[in-house]
């Protein structure tokens, strides 16, 4: 079983147009990203999936490795999958769909994600992350995700609202009691082509949550879940602070 790390990235971000591209650490953002991805012990190949030669060209650049996919897919996992198509592989390998805005992805936490897959039985073909909401997170934001699972760790639903709702009143509850989703995952190759195939249903349009197209069609999807939440990169505001967290650490990493 082969686990192949995938990055989708376009350049037509509505927020931060040239996200991938921003390089006031020294590297790429993507090349922060693509780094982590490949630092995970279970990853065998690295590619990033774009529709962009500028990015496909800045990753050359560091020597990384990236796939020409179409302009019009509707979502980073519809990318991947055109990309997967063009790989040689078995229907069981585990292809891994890593954001290209997250550059402080624990390659650890990857690592955690695929074991969790590998030990899923084949029907549940989906792993994906979470955490606790972290103390200075409002689980009220319809941007951050909340997932509920059951006893097995196995997401029931997905959503922008407050679940499960405090019907009582959530008085002096600590966001920690709410997980929020990290937009990371892991599929089944073989799975991840018949995804590709489905078209959105209508949870899935209401709420805009991709992941909701694998529970509409009765496929379980295993939450592993871990310590802590890794900042992506929505605006130029939270790449300033990442950029400000580099230097902190040493400049460019």
């Amino acid at each position: 079983m082969d686990v192949v790390a995938l990055i989708p990235a376009r350049y037509a971000s509505t927020r931060f147009p040239g996200k991938p591209l921003a390089r006031a650490t020294g590297k790429f953002l993507i090349q922060h990203v693509y780094e982590r991805a490949a630092a995970a012990r279970r990853v065998r190949r690295c590619l990033v999936a774009t529709d962009d030669e500028r990015i496909a060209t800045a990753v050359r650049s560091f020597g990384g490795e990236a796939v020409m996919t179409r302009a019009d897919h509707p979502s980073g996992t519809d990318r991947i999958a055109e990309a997967v198509q063009g790989l040689p592989g078995a229907e069981d390998d585990i292809i891994l769909n890593v954001q290209g805005d997250e550059p402080e992805m624990e390659p650890a936490y990857l690592d955690r994600l695929v074991d969790r897959l590998a030990g899923e039985p084949p029907e549940c073909p989906v792993a994906t992350l979470a955490c606790p909401f972290p103390a200075d997170a409002d689980p009220r934001n319809p941007n951050a995700v909340k997932v509920v699972t059951d006893h097995r760790g196995r997401a029931l639903y997905f959503s922008r609202a407050l679940i499960p709702y405090p019907r009582d009143g959530a008085g002096g509850a600590a966001p920690s009691q709410w997980l929020l989703h990290l937009g990371v995952y892991a599929y089944r190759r073989g799975f991840l082509l018949k995804l590709a195939t489905w078209s959105p249903g209508g949870l899935e349009q209401t709420e805009k949550l991709e992941q909701l197209r694998v529970l509409e069609r009765g496929y379980a999807l295993a939450v592993e879940t871990v310590e802590r939440a890794c900042g992506g990169i929505d605006t130029p505001q939270d790449y300033d602070q990442f950029v400000a967290r580099c230097r902190l650490r040493g400049a460019g990493a």
